[in-house]
């Protein structure tokens, strides 16, 4: 028999009944029924349970094992009575009856129990995450993410890619962040730096004459840390192709992720690649509040500004003469009650605005002397929703009541074929100071009806958009709008190249320079903050999960690009010397993508924190508390790099 196992915790079945079998494991708890002891034994396949009486020779070593204990245990299989039989364990049919015991590491009193789903501060997680990634949940994370990354592979190497590896140790990526720095000894008072993205290795492989290249890789950014975030490393699934648009790329990806949430999604919903949306950029600011929409959630945004223009809100109006102003409105299905708007309302104030406005739309009584005047603002606003009635076939209007609709105005309300006389009327301060025909001239334009509401955000778009975004996400949350269980895509598309900062004027690149501008060379002749970017995203569910361009592959249109942005070809050069000599020799258009991995598993996993499927995260500080990193040089390193440490400022 093997040393220390005959089968793993999870083999055992009915079949094995009166076999003898050796199983090694760790102690995920102990039971003493009435003398007899239970252990349930624990491995990382499944869990076995095995009992000890007191006619066992190895009874009163049983009797000493505690928790996490790390045991051999020699016994004979036995079927489990009818009634105790254990339908959510593979091996609930059967249980080993101990004859033998041997110890194989000990355990100490525990930090934290892995039996169980017992919260502990993150703290303790992290410094003892070896006894973290004993618990359930986590062995179930981390091996969905190796099944997914195999999977990744599989459907790369399927699509005719093949997988090459890039350096870690080079120069700075063209990536935006910060990078982490490597001090050379070879060369003092030079650095490397951790690639915070294969990008400039991959774009010289194509120039190489490889034309399908991916990679699961590792990339380096020294970042603030967030939910879905890692502050200091993370992989992604790198892939570039040459001679290849746009669509080219978005065709090879989706149907790779799709078929990866498909495999791993447990059932939910998947979009067909045909059916994402490609959403502009500025489309997706101005609908979603974000370049990353979560579209489960059917809420659009739309600018009303011309609603507010000389109306009676003081606050919208005067705003509105300021350039570069507007007014947005969120749309809220079955908001319309004074307590969800004031809800929302603080939602806004405890994201630093003032506050939102917000109209509400209730059904009430029309005044009767109102029915016979024309000219009075409500009769106005009752008269045109009579007349919508007209046009919609489920209508509840008669046909006299439709007939009488193209009549002349009666003279007293008796002459109106209708029992009571209401309208759908607009709630709340902000309805009574524009008045009930722009009231409901915004309830048209939304689409809104009885028990509906709308927010409202002004300013430039800048300043309230995040915000705005955040609204919506919790207005579809808190009315059951969100569609939960579905992974919804859309493609980002044309995104800006240049923005301008509104202090100095100074023209800088919003988003990747290292994209081919829509228009080439012609394109950086015009206006710059209108030139726009081969440049893409894939949003799922309110998550970036894709980020990738078509590449400036020409130095002429990218010396010119830097240029704009007030970088001379000299600086392009020493920054990125490698790659715009390569394109010097022959360069083939292409482009690629990367999806980060980390964060497609948090979505599968259905966690909210990328760290519950990272397996040895850092911390929200970027420390390491387990391994106690960053941890500080010893002289005798810095003297041999010719380094010195500053204090820290005070």
């Amino acid at each position: 028999m093997h040393a220390y196992r005959s089968h793993t915790c999870a083999e055992l079945t009915a079949a094995q009944v009166g076999k003898t079998v050796r199983l090694s494991g760790w102690v995920n708890r102990v039971r003493d029924h009435g003398g007899i002891l239970f252990i349930d034994l624990r491995d990382h396949y499944g869990i076995t349970q095995v009992l000890c009486d007191p006619d066992s020779a190895a009874f009163s070593a049983v009797e000493a094992v505690r928790s996490e204990w790390c045991i051999r245990i020699d016994g004979e299989v036995k079927a489990r009575d009818p009634e105790l039989v254990n339908p959510k364990l593979p091996t609930g049919e059967v249980e080993v009856f101990v004859r033998e015991i041997e110890v194989l590491g000990h355990a100490a009193e525990l930090p934290l129990m892995v039996f169980g789903d017992q919260e502990y501060p993150e703290e303790t997680r992290l410094k003892y995450r070896y006894l973290d990634l004993r618990r359930e949940a986590m062995q179930e994370n981390m091996k969905l993410r190796s099944d997914v990354v195999a999977s990744m592979r599989k459907r790369m190497w399927d699509s005719g890619f093949r997988e090459y590896q890039t350096p870690i140790i080079t120069a700075s990526s063209p990536e935006g962040a910060r990078d982490f720095l490597v001090p050379s000894r070879l060369h003092p008072g030079r650095f490397y730096a951790l690639p915070q993205a294969p990008q400039q290795f991959k774009q010289l492989i194509m120039v190489s004459g490889y034309d399908k290249y991916f990679q699961i890789a590792p990339c380096f950014r020294d970042e603030d840390p967030r939910a879905d975030r890692s502050p200091t490393d993370f992989y992604q699934l790198d892939m570039e192709m040459s001679f290849v648009e746009q669509q080219d790329v978005f065709d090879t990806i989706a149907p790779v992720l799709a078929g990866v949430f498909e495999e791993f999604g447990g059932g939910r919903k998947v979009d067909a690649p045909a059916d994402w949306p490609q959403i502009s950029y500025r489309d997706a600011a101005l609908w979603y509040g974000t370049d990353k929409p979560d579209l489960r959630n059917p809420i659009k945004m739309q600018v009303v500004s011309d609603h507010f223009r000389d109306s009676g809100f003081a606050i919208f109006a005067k705003l509105l003469e300021q350039d570069g102003t507007e007014i947005r409105a969120i749309p809220a299905p079955g908001g319309g009650s004074r307590k969800f708007c004031d809800r929302m309302n603080a939602f806004a104030q405890k994201e630093g605005l003032p506050g939102m406005g917000y109209i509400f739309w209730r059904e009430e009584d029309l005044p009767a002397e109102v029915t016979t005047d024309p000219s009075h603002p409500l009769f106005k606003v009752w008269f045109a929703q009579l007349s919508e009635l007209v046009e919609r076939d489920d209508s509840e209007l008669n046909e006299e009541q439709r007939a009488f609709l193209t009549r002349p105005i009666p003279q007293s309300p008796e002459q109106w074929p209708f029992a009571s006389f209401t309208y759908f009327a607009g709630a709340g301060p902000l309805a009574k100071n524009i008045g009930p025909e722009r009231t409901e001239a915004l309830r048209k334009e939304l689409g809104l009806g009885v028990g509906d509401a709308a927010f409202f955000l002004g300013g430039k778009p800048k300043t309230f958009e995040t915000v705005a975004g955040k609204a919506r996400v919790a207005i579809g949350d808190e009315l059951g709008l969100t569609e939960q269980d579905r992974f919804a895509f859309a493609w980002i598309v044309d995104f800006p190249i240049y923005e301008k900062d509104d202090e100095t004027g100074k023209v800088d690149f919003e988003h990747n320079p290292f994209s081919m501008p829509q228009g080439g060379m012609e394109a950086l002749d015009g206006e710059p903050l209108e030139v726009l970017g081969f440049q893409y995203d894939l949003a799922c569910n309110g998550y970036e999960l894709v980020s990738g361009a078509i590449r400036n592959h020409k130095p002429e249109i990218m010396f010119k690009a830097f240029e704009i942005a007030g970088y001379g070809e000299d600086e392009v050069r020493k920054l990125f010397g490698g790659m715009v000599n390569a394109f010097q020799y022959g360069a083939p258009p292409h482009g690629g993508c990367a999806a980060g991995i980390d964060r497609i598993v948090m979505l599968l996993a259905d966690e909210a924190n990328i760290r519950e499927v990272i397996m040895f995260p850092m911390n929200q500080r970027a420390e390491d508390l387990m391994m106690d990193a960053p941890s500080e040089p010893q002289n005798e390193q810095l003297r041999e790099l010719r380094l010195r440490v500053l204090p820290p400022e005070s």
